[in-house]
């Protein structure tokens, strides 16, 4: 298992959000893909208030070349990654990956190194001034994942992703989330 994940065994490959890009991408990814709002609050509306959080990796560390690029992070500083499993009653819902730099945290008030079992959209979207800055997009081939990974999300086909740049008090950070068949078939 590669250091810098639970979830990957390498980086995935994304891509910029371009205009074309969203017809390239099957209709129910789509909706959740483009969702200008929480998925979180999402999940909910559909599954009701048992939407649970389980922490897969949660340290301080460097992020992947990528991430530290689009977040315009020096080389050797430590970030705070999360990686978890959002699920209801056990069924997998979204993997999701989270680079979040010490100025954004002290930008929110310590509320995002301190989520617990908590969702971070629960956290993010209370802010009044929540900006989305960028968004791309990937299509995972299962053997980027890490067998965990497979094991913990039931992955055995590839799987869409997005990847979005927010911003608290003009403090960056980096959500990536993958969704898997359970809440593709719900939209």
């Amino acid at each position: 298992m590669d250091a810098k994940s639970f979830l990957f065994n390498c980086e995935p490959l994304w891509q910029e959000n371009r205009p074309g890009l969203r017809h390239k991408i099957p209709e129910n990814v789509q909706s959740w893909t483009y969702e200008s709002g929480s998925l979180t609050q999402r999940l909910r509306d559909i599954y009701g208030a048992g939407i649970a959080v389980k922490i897969l990796l949660q340290r301080w560390q460097t992020p992947f070349l990528s991430e530290r690029r689009l977040l315009k992070l020096p080389e050797h500083h430590y970030n705070l990654t999360r990686e978890v499993l959002l699920h209801i009653n056990g069924k997998p819902l979204i993997l999701a990956r989270t680079i979040i730099p010490k100025s954004t945290i002290k930008a929110a008030k310590s509320n995002l190194s301190k989520l617990g079992n908590r969702p971070l959209g629960e956290i993010i979207f209370s802010y009044p001034k929540l900006e989305r800055i960028a968004m791309d997009v990937t299509l995972i081939n299962p053997s980027t994942w890490t067998q965990p990974a497979l094991a913990e999300a039931g992955i055995n086909q590839p799987v869409w992703g997005r990847r979005t740049v927010y911003a608290i008090a003009h403090k960056h950070m980096l959500v990536s989330e993958f969704f898997l068949p359970e809440v593709l078939g719900s939209f």
